[in-house]
Parts: C-alpha cells; sequence; structure tokens
C-alpha cells in the first residue's frame, strides 16, 4: 500500500529527507509544491518526486505525511493555509524549521485538529538546492521532534519510524526548550562569527591586506559566517528572544574580559582561557553538533614540485569527493601546511590512512 508523502519546499533538507525514506522503501509516493516550479522539475528528473502540486492545498489533501520544508517564515504561511483544507484524518504535518516555538503555538491555534509534530533535523551542506540532496545528510545528526501536547503517542512513534531510515539520532523536546539549546550552541555562534567578518572589515591597515592574512584560524572561526544571509535573518528573526538574552550574557563575559585587561588582573585573564580550554577540551570528536563540521583534513608536505599534485592523485584515484585544497600560510593555531576540505566525514576519515601510508603526516585540528 502506498503512502502518500507531501512535500512542501523541495530544496536540500527536503529532498535529503525523501531521498532517505525511499532509500528504506518503495511505499512512498511524493507530490511536492515550491514556490520555485523549476525546482519540482529537477526532482522529478532526479526520480524522487512522483508529481507536483499545483498549490500547498491541492498537495495535501491526499496526503498522510505532509513535510513543510520551507524557511521558517513560509512554514507558518503553509499552515495557516493547511488550516483551511480538508486533510486525512490520521494525517501527521511535520517540519524541518531551525525554530520550534512560533511554529507549534501556530500549529496549536490552527491545526490543534491533526497530528502536528514539529522537526529539526541539525544538519546542512555548504551547497544548497534538491541536485544537492543526498540520502546520508542526516546519518548520525541529531534530529528534534517537537510534538504537540495533544498528539498521541502512537503518531509520534509513526513519524519516528519514518524519519528512522535517516539514521539520524531522534530527541523528543519542548519547543521553547530546542530554541534555548539551539541559540546558544548554532543562532548566537553564527551572530558572533558575522560580527567578527564585520570587525575586521572596517578595520583597514595601510600596507597590510588584512583578510590574507585571516587565513588561518580566523577563516576557520568565521567560517559559518558564510551561510544564506536570507536563511539566517529568518532564523535571528524567529528566535529573537532568546538572543536577546543571549546578548546579555555574552556582554557580561566580554565586560568581565575588558575590566581584567584595564586592571592588568593577569590571573583573571589566565583564568577566562584555562576555564575555556578545559571547557572545550570536553567537547565530543567527531559527532554532529548544530553547526555542521567542515569535515577538513591537514597534512604536512615537503617543498617539492608536484607534491600537490600527488596528493589531490591519491585521494582522487581512492573515489574520495575533494571539494577544497590550500596551502595554510599563517598556521598559529593549525598543524598541518596543506588544507583539504572533503564533502564528507567518511570520505576524510577514509584519506587518513591513505594519506599515511603514503608517508604524509595528517592533522584533525579537532
Amino acid at each position: 500500500m502506498s503512502i502518500n508523502v507531501f512535500i512542501c519546499g523541495l530544496g536540500l533538507i527536503g529532498g535529503s529527507l525523501i531521498k532517505a525514506m525511499q532509500n528504506s522503501s518503495d511505499q512512498f509516493r511524493v507530490t511536492a509544491y515550491d514556490a520555485n516550479p523549476l525546482a519540482v522539475e529537477k526532482g522529478k528528473e532526479l526520480g524522487i518526486v512522483h508529481e507536483k502540486g499545483s498549490s500547498i492545498e491541492d498537495g495535501a489533501k491526499d496526503a498522510d505525511i505532509i513535510i513543510l520544508a520551507s524557511p521558517v517564515g513560509a512554514i507558518l504561511e503553509a499552515i495557516d493555509r493547511l488550516s483551511h483544507v480538508s486533510l486525512k484524518p490520521n494525517v501527521i504535518i511535520t517540519d524541518v524549521g531551525s525554530t520550534k516555538t512560533q511554529i507549534a503555538e501556530r500549529a496549536k491555534a490552527r491545526l490543534s485538529h491533526v497530528a502536528f509534530i514539529g522537526g529539526h533535523p541539525m544538519a546542512g551542506s555548504h551547497k544548497s538546492g534538491v541536485e544537492a540532496a543526498t540520502p546520508d545528510l542526516f546519518e548520525n545528526a541529531y534530529y528534534f521532534l517537537t510534538p504537540l501536547d495533544h498528539v498521541p503517542a502512537e503518531r509520534l512513534e509513526q513519524l519516528k519510524a519514518w524519519l528512522s531510515a535517516t539514521r539520524a539520532k531522534l530527541l523528543v523536546v519542548d519547543p521553547e526548550k530546542h530554541d534555548e539549546m539551539v541559540g546558544v550552541i548554532s543562532h548566537f555562534p553564527h551572530i558572533v562569527a558575522a560580527a567578527l567578518v564585520h570587525h575586521l572589515r572596517n578595520r583597514p591597515e595601510d600596507g597590510f591586506d588584512l583578510p590574507s592574512f585571516a587565513a588561518g584560524g580566523f577563516r576557520d572561526i568565521t567560517r559559518i559566517a558564510s551561510s544564506d544571509p536570507i536563511l539566517w535573518q529568518d532564523i535571528t528573526l524567529n528566535n529573537r528572544e532568546v538572543l536577546l538574552s543571549l546578548f546579555e550574557s555574552w556582554e557580561e563575559v566580554m565586560n568581565q574580559v575588558k575590566m581584567d585587561l584595564l586592571n592588568e588582573d593577569n590571573q583573571g585573564i589566565k583564568s577566562f582561557f584555562e576555564v575555556a580550554k578545559a571547557f572545550r577540551d570536553q567537547f565530543p570528536v567527531k559527532k554532529k553538533g548544530a553547526i555542521p563540521s567542515s569535515n577538513d583534513l591537514y597534512l604536512d608536505i615537503a617543498d617539492h614540485p608536484g607534491e600537490l599534485g600527488r596528493v589531490a592523485t591519491l585521494v582522487g584515484e581512492a573515489g574520495l569527493n575533494l571539494m577544497n585544497l590550500n596551502i595554510i600560510e599563517l598556521r598559529e593555531t593549525i598543524s598541518g601546511v596543506l588544507h583539504l576540505s572533503f564533502q564528507t566525514e567518511r570520505d576524510r576519515d577514509l584519506a587518513i590512512p591513505l594519506l599515511e601510508s603514503n608517508g604524509y603526516h595528517t592533522y584533525l585540528n579537532d
């Protein structure tokens, strides 16, 4: 028996969800709607979409599961539109929004007659669009579920069963708790990274090209500032209250460091770095978190002709997807001369023994 899936928003996340579900079963029949019709056409070309929905209302009416895979603002609008549709009584509606409180409140007000279970898979990629979708995107990543209070336990278990195909770690939390957690570990760090870039941009130094010197540690800690500005406008505004609270605690930390500097407090400054190091060193290694890892590998190479080509050839002949390769000139916090960026953590981990066996010393710099 077919399971009718309607997905509203067919990009990287939505496409990857569909691919994962289809890998687990051929029962899923997918209807898709996207504000960009070309996305749906591409989905059909890729074989993951069976039918094109002419509208949200048209695609949703016969669905057994509805996946809202758009930015939060569009998800809220879709909830409003779904409230006017005669849906199947046992339909499950879920979403992939990066914030959950507003979505839960809107769903509670408009869709209390059906099972609405919010969701947030904490995975992503530097690529976008359905053409970049992969069924392995969510493997071992955290996937939060935020069901409304009235949702029966069996409906939650049904959604978990369908999402098990992603091989993600499914966690059930309150919407408010979710937004506080991701505010601290994802949303606020994105603001800080962007602010650091602004700080550099606003400090031109005569005779020096500061961005070229920022290619080492500065580049690593500001990597997430290259994220989609429209997406982060949406996320920031929809987690406004949490972020405003975090600004207050951030300012307390910065003000304390500033006072230690003003007072030339050696012990205070030392403690600032010691406490941070001790806490950072407890972080689990090689686990997917709120901010997608960059799958980077570093290695030492000799300054001989052809060395870069040899490394690239070894990796390519092994079928490993190398996204970028560059020399690290400013290495004050980094071990290794050559920086390799891989498509997946798996490719990076396979490259380590390959390169080590060919005489290269590698580093993860975690």
